[in-house]
């Protein structure tokens, strides 16, 4: 059955002043007949006067007709623009439907917000939900205006906008909107939809809407954002307080007013993590941040050590492994304020108002690195449980990225260390050349690489320069230029032409890789080898993979010594050439790895240019040049080490080496040993006369009784005396034991003995024995 209901209009004086259709349907009378005229000429009996004292009652009406219509009439107040009483509006119904049917419960015990307005935006109808959000009962807010009952706000003004546009044209509109409520203490997200409310003819006489309080899933949203955005946000170096940092710029202050992030000192360090004890923990605050400017609330500056007892909220996360949420009120959270305030009494003004804490540790791999302490002091809402899951969330991402960079500062500290004690620490040693080198790590994520070199004394007053550089960051890279520097010192010592040097360190690398597949990449490498004599002032180099060295002349003329650069370490079975240039003495070569002249976007050959420019500029020493070089050809973020060898040429005159040629008979070994005498009182070495005349006398009678013509003795004086005999055989001597009646046997021994080192070296046409011996102090 449908249902009817009157509504009338009366001013102050009981005239009416507007009639509803319900009210024509129900009384007969129309609103013409109506209007203007006293209610109480409509009146069949008197109310009775509690009925108009509760304005509230069942009142009789005459019909049109004449006949009585009983009604249940409620009455509201209805107020003028100063507050006065200006009038009624009555609602009325017949006596059998005054009570509510299942669609007036069902709008009466709704959840969500529900009224009806009219078109003039003026309250009709609220449920017992939207009294409860504007905080008044219902019969206060009929007949008045929207905006009478709300702030003037923006917020306010929009929504207002909204009912407007409804009952304007009739389209129903949904949208979502983060505001507060009269009778709500903070900001809630509202679902809001608004239709139209038609008549009979489709004439829109309201407008209804529903507000869904959609918090919760709003502040659900809102936490999966930030996860979302800390995914993206924190952990982009490899930088322990980078990391924390970025850690309180995704806290602050969307989900807290204050924040820090404080570690353990190993943290910072190399150190392995020691165990907990329930006594106080020391944490070292690395980052900390808050909405006011200066982070004022901060009872520890940053870098500064605290000691949390066993009872503050921070220990007993870090103790107990899980969140730890604490409120105004609690006694923990009251002797933890009550703590700061003493540790940093200036700071107090800006603590007040805190009433809701959480400590969160920060775990990574089944270790505790430290604890998050988030506080709200401007935000309302206490810290929930669904709080408490995200920051655990967030914190477990946070520790992962934290651990990542203790663990790559770690290793790099280990590469670092590692590098240092296998490159050279001192140069000295040889006279051949004057050197300088410098070593810079890229800042990469990647971390250190395998860049290396080496200046190697060889014998002849000869000197090797050693630059190379092994594929691929970290330990491992490190560990893999450690093994070639050793295998590169050893080749040397056997005194090898660079590209068969070149060869055995291919063979090398290539076994290593064999050894371990997973590591074939990291056992990649590059490698440029020269030796340089000062005697011939000729460079002779041998390069695999590896960059051409420049050279300065000593007119100021600059080039890159063009070569052949030859496969990478590792490949197999592909040659190397090696290559011969003479230099005048006081030239430049400066050996350097790839990343001095490779970057992303950067031209390799404008680089080169830039270096070859870098090395003719004036400097006091080759230390200060190599700093010049660095600074012009690097850019200010390299990706990758770094090594630079700088060498100037030196020569030895015609008269620090003198020469014999030996006939093959053993008659002229006292000759020989005489002339290299009497060459030694011409340089004023008398004091090494003994020992040099032994060893050429021993040198010399085994090339003659084992070797082969032609034979040669050559004195070199430099820092020490060498001495080399050469033959044409290329059978190589070695140290034997002789017995006790032995004729023979002994001479090498003997050389051995009486001199710093000795060796031999194969040249083109035999072999070479040399010894050296220091000289006696000037």
């Amino acid at each position: 059955m449908e249902r009817v209901c009157a509504v009338a209009v009366l001013d102050a004086q009981a005239v009416v002043k507007g009639w509803s259709e319900g009210a024509r349907r129900l009384t007969g009378h129309t609103a013409e007949e109506v209007v203007g005229r006293p209610a109480r000429d409509l009146l069949a009996e008197e109310p009775s006067p509690a009925d108009l004292a509760a304005l509230t009652g069942t009142v009789t009406l005459r019909h049109r007709d004449g006949s009585q219509v009983p009604l249940v009439l409620r009455a509201y107040l209805v107020l003028a623009a100063d507050g006065e009483p200006d009038g009624y509006m009555l609602t009325g119904e017949p006596p059998g439907d005054q009570r509510p049917d299942l669609g007036e419960r069902a709008f009466q015990q709704a959840s969500m917000s529900m009224s009806v307005l009219d078109t003039d935006q003026r309250y009709l109808r609220l449920n017992g939900a939207a009294c409860q959000v504007m905080g008044v009962p219902e019969d206060v807010l009929i007949g008045r205006d929207f905006l009478e009952t709300v702030e003037d706000a923006e917020h306010s003004r929009g929504f207002h906008w909204h009912l407007r546009k409804v009952a304007e044209t009739g389209v129903p509109v949904r949208y979502e909107s983060f505001t507060g409520a009269p009778a709500l203490n903070r900001e809630h997200a509202w679902s809001i939809e608004m239709w139209p409310v038609r008549d009979d003819s489709g004439v829109v006489r309201g407008t209804a809407l529903a507000a869904f309080d959609s918090s919760d899933q709003y502040r659900a949203r809102q936490r999966l954002a930030l996860l979302n955005e800390a995914a993206a946000a924190i952990g982009t170096t490899l930088d322990v307080v980078r990391t924390a940092e970025e850690v309180i710029g995704i806290v602050v202050p969307r989900f807290a007013d204050f924040a820090s992030v404080d570690l353990f000192d190993w943290v910072l360090g190399a150190e392995e993590p020691p165990a907990l004890s329930g006594t106080d923990i020391a944490l070292r605050r690395v980052a900390h941040g808050s909405g006011t400017e200066g982070t004022p609330e901060a009872a520890v500056h940053l870098g500064e050590v605290d000691f949390y007892p066993p009872f503050s909220p921070p220990a007993r996360a870090i103790l107990e492994g899980r969140v730890m949420q604490s409120q105004a009120g609690d006694p923990a959270f009251i002797r933890w304020v009550a703590e700061r305030n003493a540790r940093a009494p200036e700071g107090r003004p800006h603590r007040v108002g805190a009433h809701s804490m959480m400590a969160v540790p920060l775990r990574a791999r089944g270790i505790t690195l430290g604890v998050a302490v988030a506080v709200r002091i401007r935000q309302p809402d206490e810290y929930g449980e669904d709080d408490a899951v995200f920051a655990e969330e967030l914190a477990s991402r946070a520790a992962v990225c934290i651990d990542n960079a203790r663990r790559f500062a770690r290793e790099r500290t280990t590469a670092l260390a590692l590098q240092h004690n296998l490159l050279p620490r001192g140069l000295s040693g040889q006279a051949a050349v004057e050197v300088a080198h410098r070593y810079r790590p890229s800042g990469s994520q990647a971390g250190i690489g395998g860049d290396w070199f080496d200046v190697i004394p060889l014998s002849g007053g000869r000197v090797a320069l050693v630059v190379g550089d092994v594929v691929g960051h970290g330990i491992p890279s490190s560990a893999t230029m450690g093994r070639l520097c050793t295998a590169v010192r050893t080749l040397a010592d056997v005194d090898l032409p660079p590209d068969e040097l070149l060869t055995h360190l291919d063979d090398l690398v290539t076994h290593l890789a064999g050894d371990d597949r997973d590591e074939v990449a990291e056992l990649g490498a590059t490698c440029l080898y020269s030796v340089y004599d000062p005697v011939t002032r000729r460079l002779s180099l041998a390069a695999a993979g590896h960059p051409p060295p420049a050279l300065v002349l000593p007119d100021g003329t600059t080039q890159v010594i063009e070569m052949s650069a030859g496969p990478p370490l590792g490949v197999g079975g592909l040659p190397f050439e090696a290559m011969e240039v003479e230099l005048p003495e006081g030239s430049l070569v400066a050996l350097y790895t790839d990343g001095l002249i490779e970057d992303r976007d950067r031209d390799i050959d404008h680089a080169i240019a830039e270096l070859c420019h870098a090395l003719t500029a004036p400097a006091e020493s080759l230390d200060a040049l190599c700093d010049t070089v660095l600074k012009a050809v690097l850019p200010e973020d390299p990706s990758d080490d770094v090594a630079l060898l700088l060498a100037r040429t030196r020569a030895l005159g015609a008269d620090r080496i003198a020469t014999w040629d030996v006939l093959p008979d053993p008659e002229h070994v006292a000759a020989t040993r005489q002339a290299a005498t009497d060459q030694l009182t011409a340089w004023g070495l008398d004091e090494a006369s003994f020992v040099t005349e032994l060893v050429v006398s021993e040198l010399v009678t085994n090339a003659i009784r084992y070797g082969a013509p032609p034979i040669q003795l050559r004195l070199i004086r430099d820092r020490t005396l060498i001495c080399e005999v050469s033959d044409g055989s290329s059978t190589s001597p070695h140290l034997r034991r002789a017995h006790a009646y032995d004729e023979g046997g002994r001479g090498l021994l003997l050389v051995a003995q009486l001199t710093r080192r000795w060796g031999s070296r194969q040249t083109g046409s035999g072999k070479t024995i040399w010894a050296e011996q220091p000289l006696p102090p000037v």
